[in-house]
């Protein structure tokens, strides 16, 4: 079946919002007309609907990556339509923690959005490469962690 063209323009300009709000999640606020009113979000620690909270879950990460890190960053690889439904985006999320030992923040990840058929985002589902309490204990001082 051939795609409607102006669907297929509406996947592309999810596609290209994504890749230039992502890089700069950590720094800016992003665009939110591509998500519905009532957008579900899901990874391995939270579970939330609607754009109030989807909203506060990246001020949130804006306030704490400030507070907490002297350097965090969101390294976007790669973001495709896979169906015209499904948009995907492969990730890495790196940062050096504000203690007095060394320590680095380093977990790659995946987002999955699906789209309405209207094009917009209704629901975004995040995975990691580990699990949250391996990602918490990469801020352990060496001679702590096991």
């Amino acid at each position: 079946l051939p795609m409607n063209p102006r669907l297929n323009g509406q996947v592309q300009h999810v596609v290209s919002t994504l890749k230039a709000d992502l890089p700069h999640l950590f720094e800016t606020d992003m665009s939110y007309d591509i998500y519905t009113p009532d957008i579900v979000f899901v990874d391995p620690v939270n579970r939330f609907r609607g754009k109030l909270s989807y909203r506060l879950i990246f001020w949130s990460l804006r306030f704490h990556g400030k507070l907490f890190f002297t350097a965090l960053s969101f390294d976007l690889h790669r973001v495709d339509a896979a169906t015209p439904n499904t948009v995907t985006a492969t990730w890495t999320v790196q940062g050096r923690l504000r203690v007095p030992w060394s320590t680095r923040l380093y977990f790659e990840g995946s987002s999955t959005y699906r789209l309405t058929e209207t094009g917009q985002i209704w629901q975004h589902v995040d995975s990691w490469d580990r699990s949250p309490g391996k990602i918490l204990r990469q801020f352990l001082p060496a001679w702590i962690s096991p």
